[in-house]
């Protein structure tokens, strides 16, 4: 078991796990036409660049500095994920009266918005994405990516404090 806590096998973990998170919104969206929100297109977005950052540091196997550079940059996908997923936790708690009236799409405000403004308003959120149309054990689809964000960036710390402290006892 301590296998798959070393840096190597983890971020190759990190990698599948986004890969099948990403590959059951696909399915979810094309199997039971449960289109995405404009903050679910965003995780999904966030979910790829973590998913990147990982196998790039699963292929390049780099040393004790290397790892905390690829642990910093997937750090930084899991806190804007976290910070996207709770948001829409968030929108889709609030009392109906307090929900945001839905928006434009996200097709269109990319095509008439600048990026900065685009960004700005998904952030803000919309009736769309308050709408709560899959469970899982009681949690929304954003509830269980803002588990998982949490959980790969902590391991993913933890598994390169553990594996650098234990580099440094061998030198």
């Amino acid at each position: 078991m301590s296998f798959i806590f070393k840096p190597r096998p983890w971020f190759l973990i990190v990698t599948l796990c986004c890969a099948g998170l990403l590959g059951y919104a696909l399915y979810v969206q094309h199997v039971d036409f449960l289109d995405p929100c404009p903050l679910c297109i965003f995780q999904r977005v966030v979910f790829m660049y973590i998913g990147v950052i990982a196998l790039a540091a699963f292929i390049h196997n780099p040393g004790r500095t290397g790892r905390w550079v690829y642990t910093g940059l997937l750090a930084i996908g899991g806190f804007t994920g976290i910070g996207i997923a709770w948001r829409h936790v968030w929108l889709q708690n609030l009392p109906p009266d307090q929900v945001p009236e839905c928006g434009q799409g996200l097709n269109y405000m990319i095509d008439s918005m600048p990026f900065t403004d685009v960004l700005a308003q998904v952030l803000q959120g919309s009736g769309e994405c308050a709408a709560i149309d899959w469970t899982f054990l009681g949690l929304s689809m954003p509830a269980w990516t803002l588990i998982w964000y949490i959980g790969l960036t902590a391991v993913t710390i933890g598994v390169t404090v553990r594996a650098n402290a234990r580099q440094r006892t061998y030198q």
